[in-house]
């Protein structure tokens, strides 16, 4: 997996990446204790208001990105966010007030999510073969999981050092390094995109294309599945370690990072299940059956999450003591494989159902659809437990992601080539398009939602 950082360009926007991650998690941890100093027992009302704006960031902002990334040089609009980033990130020590908490994290988050899908959209025009970029999705999610297990402790050993407010400027830090590291690298050029209407057209667009794909709907169906999950373990653990099960404080980042060692498992070993090919010589058909590989492993796992969430609920209900330590890693390592299992394919079915010009969009659509998601399970497991225990909350959630798995099932064909059939009555007969394809009405190429297609072909039309 790690051949993928010969390619020079990757491996510096891979570093980028890493220590802006590093940065993000000092962050994480200052902004908890500037938190505490300011607001005292109030401090988890605080970061639970800071986290939805974050979100709210994330899902207004997305579709926004989308429509000015293809306008703007790349490498320039990287390297101005990080700048930002970096420049809110100093300013947080001088906070006095909890408002301007809020204010801030907005800005900073605003900033973040212009920069992650932008970055995200650069990452398949570096790496063009699937072999590569499938590694390098795999990496990348190796990055998020190592950063949640190493950046708590990295502050842990600073502040024996520092006091906590200096974390801020090693969170900016990791923002300048990551602004040099993209600077210094020579990034393609896109496409350009081109297309009618003003910005609210062209916000539009990137959401239009992933609800215009029936497997990014299904993609987006497993967003839902995930981020059941993903808040059950984020927001309830610290209540099943130190409540349920009555174990150590210290117990509490075990737990996580039983949740992220499954996730980096699997991270490890998907590229080469992902990378076989089946004992077919017709490549035609091998192109047929890869699609239906990653939709077979991704609806698993999306079911597994469902199931392991049960599992726990079941337990939770069952009779005080029969639920254990050893059960709740051994769930959490479940749950973190499954999670990842759906989360590191994902960049290739949008990579395979948009136009270069259009990864951008389709990025940043993705982005604030699935934060959406996040934005709706967050709160409802947080509430639930709170009012109804934990046993109400996992229940609610595995059904939430059972829900999601059985949408996908639908939405997601079985046959999903990437050439399909197709006709254009509303084009007249000299029209360029119709010219390139041979002149016929009916014609076949690599099909994506885009101006030409507004609709994905009936399936009568692909048979």
């Amino acid at each position: 997996m790690l051949s993928v950082l010969r390619n020079r360009t990757y491996r510096r926007l891979f570093a980028a990446q890493v220590v802006a991650l590093a940065g993000t998690g000092l962050a994480t941890v200052a902004l908890s204790l500037l938190a505490y100093d300011l607001a005292g027992a109030n401090a988890s009302a605080v970061l639970g208001t800071a986290l939805a704006i974050k979100m709210a960031a994330y899902v207004g902002m997305g579709p926004v990105v989308g429509a000015l990334a293809d306008r703007l040089p790349r490498r320039t609009l990287l390297v101005a966010l990080d700048l930002v980033r970096a420049g809110i990130a100093l300013s947080l020590p001088f906070v006095t007030q909890v408002w301007q908490i809020y204010v801030l994290i907005l800005l900073l988050q605003t900033a973040s999510a212009a920069f992650t899908p932008t970055f995200q959209a650069t990452i398949p025009e570096v790496l063009p073969e699937e072999r590569d970029y499938t590694r390098a999705l795999s990496l990348s999610r190796l990055a998020y999981d190592l950063e949640s297990l190493l950046s708590p402790a990295l502050a842990a050993a600073l502040l024996t050092l520092l006091p906590y407010d200096r974390l801020f400027a090693g969170t900016a830090a990791g923002f300048l390094a990551s602004g040099l590291l993209v600077r210094a690298t020579a990034l393609p050029a896109p496409a350009p995109a081109v297309r009618a209407g003003g910005l609210r057209a062209r916000a539009a667009f990137g959401t239009r294309l992933l609800l215009g794909t029936p497997r990014l709907r299904a993609l987006l169906a497993l967003d839902v599945a995930v981020a059941a999950a993903g808040a059950t373990v984020l927001v309830n653990t610290v209540v099943l370690v130190r409540d349920t099960l009555g174990r150590a404080p210290g117990d509490v980042p075990l737990a996580l990072g039983a949740y992220g060692a499954g996730s980096m498992t699997v991270a490890l070993l998907l590229p080469r299940a992902l990378d076989r090919r089946p004992p077919e010589p017709d490549r035609r058909l091998a192109r047929l059956l890869r699609p239906a590989g990653e939709r077979a492993s991704m609806l698993r796992a999306a079911f597994v999450l469902a199931g392991a969430l049960w599992l726990l609920a079941l337990g939770l209900a069952s009779t005080p003591g029969s639920w254990s330590w050893p059960g709740l890693l051994a769930v959490w390592a479940v749950l973190g494989a499954a999670t990842s299992a759906i989360l590191t394919p994902g960049g290739r079915l949008l990579r395979r159902s948009a136009r270069s010009a259009d990864l951008p969009a389709a990025f940043a659509a993705r982005f604030s659809l699935s934060h959406a998601c996040w934005l709706l399970t967050y709160p409802l497991a947080g509430w639930l437990a709170a009012r109804a225990g934990l046993a109400a909350s996992a229940a609610v959630l595995a059904g939430t992601a059972l829900l999601g798995a059985l949408a996908a099932t639908r939405l997601w064909p079985r046959t999903d080539p990437a050439t399909l059939e197709h006709v254009h009555p509303e084009l007249p007969a000299g029209h360029p398009h119709l010219t390139a394809a041979g002149g016929g009405g009916r014609h076949a190429h690599d099909f994506h939602i885009d101006e030409l297609h507004r609709r994905w072909p009936r399936r009568e039309a692909t048979s």
